[in-house]
C-alpha cells in the first residue's frame, strides 16, 4: 500500500512546479505519479491517420517522483507527511503525521 494514491490532492514541494496543487490522476509505479496540471511538457507529434490523430504540438503531463510531492492536509491547510497504521480490526490505513487524523480515501 503506497503513501500516495490515485485521487489524492497533492502539492509539489520541489522542482519547476513548486507550490502547485493538483489531483493524482495515475500512479505509474512505486516511485512516480502523474498529477493533473503539474509537470507539463510539449511534445511534437506526427499525424496518425490510422488513429485519427492530428499532428502538432501537444501538451501533456509526465510522471513526477513521489519525493517531490506531499499530500495536502485539508484540516491544517498545509502539505503533510503520511504514515501507516494498523487498526484494531486489522485494516491498514494512512494518517497525517502532523495531527494524527486518518486520510479520507
Amino acid at each position: 500500500m503506497g503513501k500516495i494514491k490515485k485521487g489524492d490532492n497533492v502539492v509539489v514541494i520541489a522542482g519547476r512546479d513548486k507550490g502547485k496543487r493538483g489531483e493524482v490522476s495515475r500512479v505509474v509505479d512505486a516511485r512516480h505519479v502523474v498529477v493533473n496540471g503539474v509537470n507539463q511538457v510539449k511534445r511534437h507529434t506526427r499525424p496518425n491517420p490510422m488513429k485519427n490523430q492530428p499532428g502538432g504540438i501537444v501538451t501533456k503531463e509526465v510522471p513526477i517522483d513521489v519525493s517531490n510531492v506531499a499530500i495536502w492536509n485539508p484540516v491544517t491547510q498545509k502539505p503533510d507527511r503520511v504514515g501507516m497504521r494498523v487498526l484494531d480490526d486489522g485494516r491498514k490505513v494512512r494518517f497525517f503525521k502532523s495531527n494524527g487524523e486518518l486520510v479520507n480515501a
